[in-house]
């Protein structure tokens, strides 16, 4: 019956657009910290990672300057996780990846870079994972997409778009690095199977 699934997915953001949004993103890094050789870039997997890459590579052809670059996997820092015993999962299990931070992370500037920007739930997360790493200088946040609906006190200092969406509809990004697509879009998703807490 796969016939009856009719998509009404709405692009918000094409390949250009998103390639746009980036390189602005890249420059208000490059004003709002001079010191780049302080600056670190921390991508939250899955896609903050390629779009941390991507940030790092504007701003290196921008200052000719290469700033650190990081990945943060906050598998268990979620607060909506719910890890097996000994008995069989009731829930999904989570799949963990790698965090990667080799370089100190005392006296730095860390920008936690992420897709979608939502209830701020995995922001939170994500800087409980930074400190059990060190205790950076600053901590930053630069997001591709903010869909509001916020649930915790948390706002990016560099977003790309503003995607104002009802707790209906989802945003899905797709990147080249991991959906072989750069695009944004509007999926209508009935509230229980939203699984993104952004």
């Amino acid at each position: 019956m796969a016939a009856a699934h009719v998509s009404t997915e709405k692009v918000l953001l094409d390949a250009e657009a998103i390639s746009r949004t980036l390189t602005r993103i890249a420059h208000e890094l490059i004003e709002g910290n001079p010191e780049l050789d302080r600056l670190a870039l921390v991508g939250i997997h899955t896609r903050g990672v390629p779009l941390a890459q991507r940030l790092r590579r504007l701003i290196a052809e921008r200052a000719g300057e290469e700033v650190e670059l990081g990945s943060l996997d906050i598998t268990f820092y979620r607060d909506d996780v719910q890890v097996r015993g000994g008995e069989a999962p009731l829930h999904a299990q989570p799949l963990v990846r790698a965090t990667t931070l080799d370089f100190p992370l005392e006296g730095m500037t860390c920008v936690l870079v992420d897709d979608v920007l939502y209830t701020g739930r995995t922001i939170r997360a994500a800087i409980e994972a930074l400190f059990d790493y060190g205790r950076p200088e600053r901590v930053q946040l630069a997001c591709l997409v903010d869909r509001g609906h916020r649930e915790l006190p948390i706002r990016p200092d560099y977003v790309g778009k503003n995607l104002p969406t009802s707790r209906g509809e989802r945003i899905q990004v797709q990147l080249l690095e991991v959906d072989e697509v750069d695009r944004v879009l509007l999926v209508p998703t009935p509230e229980e199977e939203d699984e993104s807490l952004g």
